[in-house]
């Protein structure tokens, strides 16, 4: 596994959920002037004893058909970035490579992305047709031809793929925001949770 996507899965973890809840308590009673001077002990032992203390995540020895479908998509993915390296220019190889790092860090948040359908399908869509389709128009054109601006033309077919790229990368960008979002809830449902259970805090997460 990646470090990225071992990063990814501990954020979303319940260790890590927890630990960041009782942290923020920790905070809280910091602007309380409950913790003293030594708030940022109290902030970072509240984290480790809430890290400690949730249960951990369940093991799933099985393969979701979430994950069957992110990975098939991850493994389209690798396929067409070993097709652009070598075959186009630096630019367009960074931008690509920029836009599957966003890819794959949606991808890695298997469960998340195929519980909305529209989502699931634009990252379809941008794998296996409208990457592949804009690489593949600009590869089919002479390199000097690409690079020319035509007579009535505002831009370059070269200029043309950057502007293609950087759409996608925008609407990549959404998708992962909207998984973000979801986290943040599950981080403020778990304080509401926290706070219920064991007592009130000046620091509201709602």
């Amino acid at each position: 596994m990646a470090t990225s996507e071992r990063v990814l899965r501990y954020l979303g973890s319940t260790r890590n959920i927890v630990g960041s809840v009782l942290a923020l308590l920790g905070l809280g009673a910091h602007f309380l002037g409950l913790a003293g001077a030594f708030w940022p002990v109290v902030v970072l032992a509240a984290y480790g004893v809430g890290a400690l203390l949730a249960p951990p995540d369940r093991v799933r020895l099985t393969i979701s058909h979430a994950e069957v479908e992110t990975r098939a998509l991850r493994a389209d993915l690798d396929g067409l970035l070993r097709r652009v390296d070598g075959r186009f220019p630096d630019d367009v190889r960074a931008a690509t490579h920029a836009l599957a790092e966003v890819i794959g860090a949606v991808l890695a948040r298997a469960e998340q992305l195929t519980a909305s359908p529209d989502q699931l399908h634009v990252v379809s869509q941008t794998i296996r047709r409208y990457l592949p389709a804009s690489l593949e128009a600009y590869a089919n054109l002479p390199r000097r031809y690409a690079l020319t601006r035509r007579a009535g033309r505002e831009r370059s077919a070269h200029e043309e793929l950057l502007e293609q790229l950087a759409l996608l990368d925008a609407q990549m960008g959404k998708v992962a925001e909207a998984i973000h979002r979801g986290d943040e809830q599950a981080l403020r449902d778990q304080g509401r949770f926290l706070r219920d259970r064991f007592g009130g805090s000046g620091l509201d997460l709602g």
